[in-house]
């Protein structure tokens, strides 16, 4: 039996990419230090003996005594609300953690994937984004912690390819959603879910104009699982390239929630991109991959999901202060 080792298996990716490779007769290592991952996220994971946990922060030195196959690095804040609040975190989940990972894949002679992200492109100028595109990014913005991690996190994980020859593998992730999305972690869908079923306005950053381009859970794992087993080392594009406007999609919440609420508007944060949309060409050339779930039919699932949580859950609206994680800095 092959095993696979997964940062940040507590997580909304981890979680679901943990559930695939167990579904495909792999022994699953999750690791997690749940500083935005849910231990609930995992819980039916446990069920299974084919899976292993282990708490602990990446960016702190990894020891595995198993043999290990395949390393998918997914540990990393994700939501402007989480990486704005543990910039450094952030910052060392992508550098020191992905470095951590490398040095074990190499020992271990494991294939190693790592998460990187359509925020590389930054507010991009060229539409849609490519994989040859270098991106248009602050460093010192405040969404720069996330943005220059994983750029670094990709510039990293080339180097070892290149120089000490690892079989690497890079995604670049276009906004996706799910059940075990975090309902409070500030990214738009699940915002205008949770206003929606909380009987609140939705909430509009900006004119909502810019785009976004969203990709159901189940896609971007089978995309992710096609690229791990792959012989193409460099970063390929995995989302769904069907655009819609912000606006456009807060009025396809309202539906969808059967609600009657307003639409109100605030300011634009500071670097926030104007569009999104990925350029997949690269991926169903090489992967014989495309998005197969609709956005009406992934957005009920979605609201399924939301309207299963607890009432404490729905009105939860911090995850955590993230006190203890600071103190440690």
């Amino acid at each position: 039996m092959k095993t696979v080792l997964v940062s940040g298996a507590a997580g909304f990716l981890g979680s679901h990419l943990c559930a695939r490779f167990l579904k495909e007769n792999f022994h699953v290592i999750g690791m997690d230090n749940f500083i935005t991952g849910s231990k609930k996220n995992i819980d039916f994971l446990k069920k299974n003996q084919n899976f292993q946990f282990i708490n602990h922060d990446v960016s702190k030195y990894v020891e595995i005594n198993n043999d290990l196959d395949y390393i998918l690095h997914f540990a990393s804040p994700a939501s402007p609300i989480d990486y704005l609040k543990i910039p450094i975190q952030t910052l060392k989940v992508g550098s020191l953690g992905t470095h951590n990972l490398l040095g074990l894949a190499k020992a271990k002679n494991a294939v190693i994937l790592v998460a990187s992200t359509s925020e590389v492109y930054g507010d991009p100028l060229v539409h849609p984004q490519n994989e040859s595109y270098f991106g248009n990014v602050n460093p010192i913005g405040p969404r720069g912690v996330y943005d220059e991690a994983k750029r670094f996190q990709e510039a990293i994980t080339i180097a070892y390819h290149r120089f000490h020859n690892l079989d690497t593998k890079i995604v670049r992730i276009f906004n996706t959603y799910g059940p075990r999305m975090r309902l409070n972690d500030g990214r738009v869908l699940p915002a205008f879910i949770g206003q929606a079923l909380r009987g609140e306005d939705l909430t509009i950053f900006g004119d909502g104009s810019q785009t976004r381009s969203f990709c159901y859970v189940d896609d971007l794992i089978d995309g992710i699982y096609k690229l791990l087993f792959s012989n193409y080392n460099y970063p390929v594009n995995i989302g769904n390239p069907n655009e819609i406007s912000i606006k456009d999609f807060a009025q396809e919440i309202i539906k969808l929630t059967n609600s009657q609420q307003k639409i109100i508007y605030k300011p634009l944060p500071e670097n926030d991109p104007l569009k999104r949309k990925p350029d997949i060409d690269l991926a169903k050339n090489i992967l014989g991959w495309i998005p197969k779930v609709n956005r009406n039919e992934g957005l009920k699932l979605t609201y399924e999901y939301f309207c299963s949580l607890s009432k404490k859950e729905l009105n939860l609206k911090e995850h955590q202060n993230f006190k203890s994680y600071n103190k440690l800095l």
